[in-house]
């Protein structure tokens, strides 16, 4: 029970590192799965999603061994896992369902719990049974758990999926590898975090094309080795700072940010009024004036990305003129709005919709995160407001971000961290 507490009217300014993808990591550890030995992942960030993951993997059998200082984390896989995973675990972040095409290519079962965490809205998980059940699986719903059985080895198969499901993708690809023959998985996500996935299957041996693009084309192969990699810099962070230095009027260095990454994002804040200017140790942006109006479409990759949806309509709030948000990927993403709309921004949603005028002012008050990145955007908007903003439900936030108030205060935001019933900050920002 613990707030982050902002004072209004700062600048960013200075730099910033840019820590491994949240949205990569857990599905490398869930992929580590796939090998009996010593797997080690670095640039991990140390965020407490990671921690659940670790749980969920030793909950399986294996060995979990973190070390947060040099960003690493190895795991220890038996040769035969276990095939129920941890079911409080699992309802406790949405990503554990990953472990669901491991567990029953390796051991031809898997007992995973329905997933939980964000509040943004169903994430049916139809595309994963049905990739599955062509895979030659038989799943099944028992008492709120997925039960996925196999009387042999997975067979390949031709698989197209409805929409590009990053998680269906994630998890139809790591049970393909170990699948007897080709498997290809049509209409597939292309994001970074999947590329950066298929990196690591490569380097654990297994034969895959098509990273990057909508079809994954992958010949399975007996079995997998243990590996070391490198997780991909989270572009959502990168995107989250990049927007932080355009409304509060600041000059932020991400150092570790993928422009390549971001394209759309950066194109929309060089538009709103910032200037990108790309480094070869990441990318900085500098607010020139008070930002504009944009509007922004949410997509799947390449397109603007729903994760920075709750950043932006923050930016929006503060910008010159009015915006039009639209939201395709998750149906409650604007929950956000009615915690927005209390520090004083002038919204008006229409089912997937937002409208956003700029508020004569923004006013700090109390208010609550529901999910990692509205946690982020409400802090951002703290940052402009005027007076002190309370942003109480933060372990949405750490779910997601290393040490986010620290990194802040490193760049000049006046905020802390302390305990919901009293005014002593915290130390340890994590």
């Amino acid at each position: 029970m613990e707030r982050f507490v902002a004072t209004g009217g700062c600048q960013l300014v200075g730099g910033v590192d840019v820590p491994g993808a949240k949205n990569s990591v857990l599905k490398l550890m869930a992929a580590s799965l796939l090998a009996c030995g010593r797997t080690t992942l670095r640039s991990v960030p140390d965020i407490l999603d990671v921690n659940v993951m670790a749980d969920v993997l030793r909950a399986l059998g294996a060995s979990v061994e973190r070390d947060v200082a040099e960003g690493s984390l190895s795991i220890d896989v038996p040769e035969r896992p276990t095939a129920a995973a941890d079911s409080d675990l699992v309802r406790r972040i949405r990503a554990s369902v990953v472990v669901l095409g491991p567990l029953v290519a390796r051991c031809g079962e898997a007992r995973v719990a329905l997933p939980g965490g964000d509040a943004i809205g169903a994430r049916a998980l139809d595309m994963h049974v049905s990739g599955l059940a062509k895979l030659g699986a038989v799943v099944d719903v028992e008492s709120g758990i997925l039960v996925a059985r196999s009387s042999g080895r997975l067979q390949g198969a031709s698989i197209w999926l409805d929409f590009p499901s990053v998680g269906a993708t994630e998890n139809l690809l790591m049970a393909g590898v170990l699948a007897k023959g080709t498997t290809v998985i049509d209409n597939a996500a292309r994001e970074p975090e999947i590329a950066d996935l298929c990196a690591m299957l490569v380097s654990m041996g297994a034969r895959l094309d098509g990273a990057g693009t909508s079809t994954l084309v992958i010949e399975g192969v007996d079995e997998l080795r243990p590996t070391t990699h490198d997780t991909v810099a989270d572009r959502i962070v990168a995107g989250t700072f990049a927007i932080g230095a355009l409304m509060t009027g600041g000059d932020v260095l991400v150092r570790g940010g993928r422009a390549d990454h971001l394209e759309i994002v950066l194109d929309k804040l060089t538009t709103a009024g910032a200037t990108v200017d790309t480094r070869p140790d990441g990318f900085r942006v500098r607010a020139e004036r008070p930002p504009r109006s944009i509007d922004v479409v949410t997509l799947p990759y390449p397109g603007f990305p729903t994760d920075l949806l709750p950043q932006t309509i923050a930016l929006e709030a503060v910008s010159e003129g009015v915006s039009l948000i639209t939201e395709n990927v998750f149906d409650s993403r604007f929950v956000f709005c009615r915690e927005l709309s209390k520090l004083g921004a002038d919204l008006r949603t229409d089912g997937h919709h937002v409208v956003v005028r700029r508020s004569d002012r923004l006013v700090g008050t109390h208010v609550a995160a529901s999910d990692v990145r509205a946690g982020a955007g409400l802090v951002l908007a703290g940052l402009v407001a005027e007076g002190i903003t309370s942003v109480s439900e933060v372990h949405h936030i750490d779910r997601g971000y290393a040490a986010f108030a620290e990194q802040l205060r490193l760049l000049g935001a006046d905020i802390r961290r302390e305990p919901r019933g009293g005014p002593d900050a915290r130390r340890d920002d994590r």
